[in-house]
């Protein structure tokens, strides 16, 4: 009843939710003086944002695939680009976790952002804008527009607010993510012209897309294209080599967005685009994808046991992570696609929580290095308990969020559909076991990190005189304690959301193209003749 008075209203709660932070960002850029007014002006428009997002988890129908809350305004009229937005179970959630960690990436950078704060929050209020956009945008040119808009207050937090290399580490990841980016707006540019209706040129709309039959050869080249502006912002091996530089150099917050949303941008294009727009290429990649998420899954997580900074141990752990992700976006069964989702929510909590618990030890030491450490337990035991509990969870341990994504994954791969299995000359039985042996090697370099820098005797004069959390780092850490344990325990109403958006993306993953573009291609000859 809700959801239809609002479509009744014709309320746009999607662009409220977009461009909210945005004018907020310019009200604090024209009006706020004082960087302590800066921080709390910034901190009550996302907590606005979130409370505006917070009817689209209230009011979602679960029970429908078809999209919600949709919007749409005509845009570039001479390229038929429109301003069209909605949301399904698979958007929706990480609208809500983009508002609701950047409230706590506000919070967090309270006391140690001293130099050009309003700079610094304005970033941040912009960058949700983008992030939000993302999710929300059903217009490839209004999607690719976000994606790309993304990169500017995100290349600033890191170049401004970064580390000593913060120079090289920006470069790096702005170089990588535009040059995917420019194969993915050819492709849209392609497929555009292709898909586009009888009597207009062309047609940006994604929906449409989905519904047109490509064949193989056009399948082939946009997979092509999508898969490398995608894999470099999952990241998948071998084109991860910038995050870990990213996440070292970027402050705590940067790092805590980073991790819990721009690494889901990449996982949500396969989503939104691969499976469903080029379900027969997606499916022919099967062993190619499949292959570069076991060497993340296996290979990353060997590289993150010989780790000595703590930021790039977790930079590379969220790769291995992605791994598991990767490899149930391409299963194609419902239970290993929730499982991939599930993962990237829960992700995006545990890794935001473990940067911002390498952040509280960096702002009382000032050094992220494993061995700088030793016996911090004695000093500061309420958040050895905190830090603990994330490692726990970055370990999969049950009762944690990331052993339900787990084994969903593994369960979804183990009796993967033939989909998959088509394709694969290796049993799936095979790679869900070998997947499984990422639960060791997590246990290995999470608690190997863990017992070297929280217990052991306390020896170094510098930790000795570290003191324990305050009320505001305890404050951003509760939520994220609470969430983690309650997606671990009762996952149901997140898979609740899920279901029928899978159940239908799964419908389109599975069902061929091929027939109905050969039809359409026999077709052609005789429209031409109708229509000379």
């Amino acid at each position: 009843m809700g959801m239809d008075l609002l479509n009744v209203m014709d309320f746009p709660i999607l662009s409220l939710s977009i461009f909210l932070p945005t004018f907020g960002a310019l009200v604090i850029w024209l009006f706020v003086r004082g960087d302590n007014a800066v921080r709390w002006a910034a901190l009550g428009v996302s907590v606005a944002t979130f409370l505006v997002t917070l009817p689209l988890a209230l009011q979602f129908d679960a029970t429908t695939a078809h999209m919600q809350f949709e919007e749409f305004h005509p845009w570039i009229a001479t390229f038929n680009v429109n301003y069209q937005l909605g949301v399904d179970g698979i958007s929706m959630p990480f609208i809500l976790l983009t508002s609701l960690l950047t409230i706590i990436c506000i919070i967090s950078a309270w006391e140690c952002i001293q130099t050009r704060v309003k700079e610094y929050m304005i970033a941040f209020l912009v960058l949700e804008t983008t992030l939000i956009g993302v999710f929300c945008a059903l217009d490839a040119i209004l999607f690719y527009f976000f994606w790309e808009a993304m990169l500017i207050p995100m290349y600033l937090i890191i170049g401004v607010w970064g580390g000593k290399n913060r120079v090289y580490a920006t470069l790096k990841f702005f170089l990588y993510t535009l040059a995917g980016s420019v194969l993915m707006l050819i492709a849209v540019l392609a497929m555009a012209f292709k898909a586009a209706p009888e009597g207009v040129s062309t047609t940006f709309s994604i929906l449409a897309y989905m519904d047109y039959p490509f064949d193989f050869t056009w399948q082939f080249w946009i997979f092509i294209a999508f898969f490398i502006a995608f894999a470099v912002k999952v990241p998948m091996w071998p084109v991860h080599t910038w995050l870990p530089d990213a996440h070292t150099e970027a402050p705590t917050a940067g790092s805590v967005i980073l991790a819990g949303i721009l690494l889901k941008m990449g996982a949500y294009g396969f989503l939104r685009f691969s499976l469903p727009v080029v379900p027969d290429a997606s499916q022919y990649f099967v062993p190619f994808m499949v292959a570069l998420s076991m060497i993340a899954i296996i290979y990353i997580s060997l590289v993150a046991m010989m780790q000595k900074d703590m930021k790039r141990l977790i930079a590379y752990s969220s790769i291995a992570h992605m791994g598991f992700v990767t490899l149930g976006t391409f299963m194609f069964t419902q239970v290993a696609l929730e499982g991939a989702i599930f993962g990237m929510i829960s992700h995006g909590f545990v890794a935001a929580a473990l940067f911002l618990c390498v952040g509280v030890m960096y702002d009382r030491l000032h050094t992220r290095e494993i061995g700088d450490y030793g016996g911090v337990v004695n000093v500061m035991p309420v958040f050895a308990a905190v830090m603990m509990l994330f490692c726990m969870a970055n370990v999969a341990l049950p009762g944690a969020s990331a052993f339900v994504a787990e084994i969903m994954v593994l369960m979804g791969t183990f009796d993967a559909s033939s989909a998959a299995q088509a394709h694969l000359s290796l049993s799936t039985k095979w790679v869900a076991i070998g997947a499984a042996t990422s639960v060791i090697l997590s246990a290995c370099y999470t608690l190997w990190m863990y017992k070297r820098v929280i217990f052991g005797d306390l020896v170094k004069d510098s930790v000795k005189s570290m003191s324990d959390m305050n009320m505001r780092e305890f404050g951003y850490f509760v939520p994220l304690i609470l969430l983690v344990a309650w997606l671990g325990l009762y996952p149901l109403p997140v898979l609740d959301v899920l279901h029928a958006s899978v159940a239908h993306l799964v419908e389109q993953a599975t069902t061929s193209k091929l027939v109905a573009a050969q039809a359409l291609a026999q077709a052609a000859p005789v429209l031409d003749a109708v229509h000379p």
